[in-house]
């Protein structure tokens, strides 16, 4: 699925997957692609606007680790950034219910 579908609930994603502790940019990546049954396999160019805007935001907090001797940030999810997951999701919920609604096939009605 390319990005351009996801555009709109990259935040969401983001926020959720981070929900379960911090985790740096190719793990976030990774994990949203193992969340998704592979579907998701997003580009790094897509994901990392999303976590550098959702750090000036507020939503996520950053910090640098090294690691096997490698430099790596990782991002972890704010008190706010829990609240506007909470918010998201509830948003998220009432749309997908209300599109499945309109999805939902109906029969023709017969003619007498």
């Amino acid at each position: 699925m390319n990005s351009e579908a996801l555009k709109g609930h990259l935040d969401l994603l983001v926020l959720s997957v981070l929900a379960d502790g911090p985790l740096h940019g190719y793990a976030l990546i990774d994990e949203l692609r193992s969340r998704s049954g592979e579907v998701f396999d997003l580009a790094e160019g897509t994901v990392y606007p999303v976590l550098h805007r959702l750090e000036l935001a507020g939503s996520l907090k950053s910090e640098w680790t090294v690691v096997a001797g490698r430099r790596r940030r990782s991002y972890r999810l704010t008190r706010s950034g829990g609240a506007r997951l909470q918010q998201q999701r509830e948003m998220w919920n009432t749309f997908s219910s209300t599109v499945n609604s309109v999805l939902r096939s109906r029969p023709w009605p017969t003619t007498p």
